[in-house]
């Protein structure tokens, strides 16, 4: 890349500042406006909380969300909304487009749980009787799909009154724990009319900037090898268990050998059944990370070779079923800078005696006990990079993009804990929730009615690229892996 997220140019710099400076008094000036809008936010507020309630009873796995994205398309069909489902080839995925004409902002939803996190809204762990699959939403895209939701509805009502000119689209985005459903919506053309991006992601702080993340790679390896008694005919048979150990031990060497900001982790899907069976078939689910996508790509390379040694080793067969890629974000300042004004103006978050007693609790089974006031707090996180992944980073590739943070879980809580999955079932969230959809709602009225902040906000993207394109990690003509969350097929 001509010049990394991290450290922007001079030319950069110097837009944002003009930009921002012409754009700021007009900006103030729209915020009485604003009024409107926030009241139909704030008079479906319990609508949306018994709606984000819903799916996070339901908890359904990626590319399984069947009634999460039932739901989310009912209610904006419902509010005129033109729906399109199963679209890029995956059931689940679906855009809803209001107005017409240019500008055309887009809003990310999500609303996938992830596995053995099944947890009841209390303060102790209790994984709840209802949820036979484990799932839990660790990472609150319960509140995620429905806040966005709530601020496009919002926008919608505004350009049919006339308020507003242009279009408003909601992407219903599946899968976003490994599925990189977003890669594929963007190969897929989704988003080549849009003018800008908007998303926000449930965190225990409000927070807003041009922040960038890991660029990841998944994969699944998958050894075949030959089953015999392991105490009576031990040197008949092969095992794809050792295969397995061999590569996880490959895998841990190669730690130390690799870039400063590597993250390598996996797990075992499948190992066998019983140990006086040597087991034929093992399973070994990877992730390898790195702020640079470049990177990612030969690692990815190396940690094939721990694989194939661990099946030469063995003598064992490897199938690789790669998952798929996702790049980093690259942020966009201009459009960081407009959410970090709403989200500073509008934070409203309070708890109640019942909320403050509830994230007591919560905190007594956490190492990190934030003060409960910092909820009233908006952190600025310009200019670093976030330790997780997410497929957003696509979209930011192809058309600017900027998100944020609302506090929804208790402070300190991390998130993909059980603590994270019950602070998500409290009306705590629910603030947090619509919080969110104001900030994501006005963020989106400021680019509307301001076309030099999205003029900007495109010559910065086209900055941050310089001369590379945009190249995703997905191999080509790669199909979405609708199966990766089922169990392993031997």
């Amino acid at each position: 890349m001509t010049q990394r997220s991290d450290n922007p140019i001079m030319a950069v710099v110097l837009l944002i500042f003009l930009t921002w400076s012409v754009t700021i008094t007009a900006l103030a000036a729209q915020d009485d406006q604003k009024s409107e809008m926030y009241e139909t936010i704030n008079e479906r507020q319990q609508t949306s909380w018994e709606t984000a309630k819903q799916i996070w009873n339901w908890a359904e796995p990626g590319y399984q969300e069947t009634k999460s994205s039932a739901l989310l398309i009912k209610t904006l069909r419902s509010q005129g909304f033109d729906i399109k489902s199963g679209v890029a080839g995956m059931p689940t995925a679906f855009t809803a487009t209001f107005g017409k004409g240019k500008p055309v902002i887009g809003m990310l939803g999500e609303y996938d749980a992830l596995p053995g996190l099944s947890q009841q809204a209390t303060p102790q762990r209790a994984q709840t009787e209802h949820n036979s699959n484990g799932y839990g939403h660790g990472c609150g895209h319960h509140l995620l799909g429905v806040a966005s939701m709530e601020g496009a509805i919002a926008i919608a009502q505004q350009i049919k009154a006339g308020k507003l000119q242009g279009t408003i689209r909601y992407y219903g985005c599946p899968a976003e724990e490994g599925g990189s459903a977003k890669v594929f919506m963007v190969n897929a053309g989704l988003f080549k009319d849009c003018d800008a991006v908007l998303h926000w992601h449930p965190s225990s702080r409000n927070s807003a900037g041009d922040r960038s993340t890991l660029a990841r790679n998944a994969v699944k390896f998958r050894f075949h090898g030959k089953a015999a008694h392991a105490a009576g005919a031990p040197e008949q048979g092969r095992s794809a268990l050792d295969a397995v150990e061999l590569t996880n031990f490959a895998a841990q060497l190669l730690r130390e050998h690799t870039p400063d900001g590597t993250r390598i982790h996996h797990v075992i899907t499948f190992g066998g059944g019983a140990p006086n069976v040597v087991p034929e078939f093992a399973e070994v689910y990877y992730y390898i990370r790195h702020p640079k996508s470049d990177v990612v790509r030969e690692l990815y390379k190396r940690l094939v070779k721990c694989a194939e040694a661990g099946a030469l080793a063995t003598e064992t067969k490897l199938e690789i079923n790669f998952q798929g890629g996702i790049l980093e974000i690259l942020p966009n300042n201009i459009l960081a800078q407009v959410t970090m004004k709403n989200l500073r103006q509008l934070n409203d978050l309070e708890y109640d005696d019942d909320n403050v007693k509830f994230a007591i609790r919560i905190q007594q089974s956490i190492d990190n006990q934030v003060p409960l006031s910092s909820i009233k707090e908006v952190v600025d996180t310009s200019g670093t990079v976030g330790m997780g992944s997410t497929d957003v980073g696509d979209v930011s590739w192809v058309v600017p993009t900027t998100g944020f943070n609302t506090a929804c879980f208790t402070p300190g809580v991390p998130g993909h804990s059980w603590q994270a999955v019950a602070s998500g079932g409290t009306d705590a969230a629910g603030k947090g929730l619509n919080l969110a959809s104001r900030v994501i709602a006005a963020t989106a009225w400021d680019l509307y009615r301001s076309p030099e902040i999205l003029a900007a906000a495109k010559s910065e993207l086209q900055q941050r690229l310089g001369s590379k394109p945009y190249n995703s990690l997905m191999v080509p003509g790669q199909k979405p892996p609708l199966d990766y969350r089922k169990p392993p097929v031997k």
